[in-house]
């Protein structure tokens, strides 16, 4: 098993998921939460490519774990952890991925003793009423995976999480293979160039958009490398990487129920970022596009109620004044149209509100644009979730 945790582990995974398959291995893959349906949770290798669990045996499994469960407390996290391994071990598989919830120290997936790796994609401030208000704080949070003398395979990161990190790894006598220092990856004319000890390798960039893309799947490569009980040819490398699926991060929605609401012509993009460091990361990728081809950005935003509104928008500040704030259907715990307003406003955003992304790709199609807009649907897996559903193209 591979144990992956910290922002952008979803995209990490799929990175090494589609890798993997690409060297014909069977991969189960354990991730959350889910966008649409609880099933995307739990995909189960086979040859030729892993599918999701089917309605009949997750609901058997999810019975089986309540009944030993016994009316114990148990968390939502928990018992799908508990159902994902019963699964795993239902089913022969060459390799189990997992990705880490909320935080390392005491997480469910936590119980495996002896993984053959580690991974730790880039800390950031997220998750702070659970894990603490600073990045060493969280930075000990995530560390706490490490198992020992099992390798750690880490993205680039600040200093202060770079630091605590590494005394967790010295502590565990586990090796430490860190970007920027054992493994780098770069952007060379579009492919993306990835260097370690082994030597180096010229790949095709990845589908998904992003600069930072090419950082998820630099820390992929870098696990696959750094173990020597898998053989994974270059081919496999390639081929995963640009081959690999990520619903609802840069996702561009080509078509579906939604698109057909929003202008003739016009770009749809989903991300569910809902932090300052996972706005950044999309507004560079905005960036990249805009530098492509020129659009008018129009962000159409929903949020909960616990996230700082304010720190997500303000990268959206240099690209668009124009932000529509939607509510989240049937979540208590999202945060108001009003309030959410209320932060764009304060960045000098010109702002409104709306009941629904229906409804504001409705008001934009109504809208003359000389050149027809770039839409930015974010703020929340939840809300990308629900688009998806909408649209009719949920994750498969």
């Amino acid at each position: 098993a591979f144990r992956v945790a910290e922002k952008d582990k979803r995209a990490t995974i799929a990175y090494l998921r589609a890798i993997l398959e690409a060297a014909t291995l069977r991969v189960h893959a354990y991730t959350s939460p889910s966008l649409v349906r609880i099933n995307e949770c739990f995909r189960l290798g086979a040859a030729g490519g892993g599918t999701l669990v089917g309605d009949e045996e997750l609901r058997a499994v999810l019975e089986r774990c309540e009944q030993a469960n016994a009316g114990a407390p148990i968390t939502i996290f928990e018992i799908e952890t508990a159902a994902a391994l019963c699964l795993f071990a239902q089913h022969p598989a060459d390799v189990v991925l997992l990705e880490v919830g909320l935080g390392g120290r005491l997480d469910a997936t936590n119980v495996i003793e002896a993984p053959l790796a580690t991974v730790i994609a880039p800390v950031s401030m997220d998750h702070t009423e659970f894990l603490g208000d600073t990045l060493t704080t969280i930075a000990g949070e995530k560390a706490a995976i490490i198992k020992r003398h099992v390798p750690v395979i880490c993205a680039e990161q600040s200093p202060d999480a770079f630091a605590v990190i590494e005394a967790q790894a010295r502590r565990m006598h586990a090796p430490l293979y860190c970007a920027g220092q054992e493994w780098h990856v770069s952007v060379e004319r579009g492919r993306l160039v990835y260097q370690d000890e082994r030597g180096l390798m010229d790949l095709a960039a990845p589908r998904l958009f992003g600069r930072h893309q090419f950082d998820n799947a630099g820390l992929a490569i870098a696990t696959l490398r750094a173990l020597d009980t898998l053989n994974v040819d270059s081919a496999a490398f390639e081929a995963g990487i640009v081959s690999a699926e990520w619903p609802a991060r840069m996702q561009r929605l080509a078509s579906g129920a939604l698109v057909d609401e929003a202008p003739a012509g016009s770009e749809v993009w989903l991300d569910g970022g809902h932090n300052a460091e996972g706005g950044r990361v999309v507004a560079a990728a905005l960036g990249d596009l805009e530098e492509r081809v020129s659009r008018p950005l129009v962000v159409v935003a929903g949020m909960m109620a616990s996230k700082d509104a304010k720190a997500f928008l303000a990268n959206f500040a240099g690209l668009t004044r124009h932000i529509i704030a939607v509510p989240i259907e049937g979540r208590d715990t999202a945060m108001s149209p009003d309030r959410l307003a209320d932060a764009a406003r304060a960045l000098g955003m010109r702002v409104e509100t709306l009941g629904s992304v229906e409804a504001a790709l409705r008001s934009l199609a109504r809208l003359a644009y000389e050149v027809p807009p770039r839409i930015l649907i974010t703020g929340s897996l939840y809300l990308a979730g629900q688009v998806l559903d909408q649209n009719g193209t949920p994750p498969g």
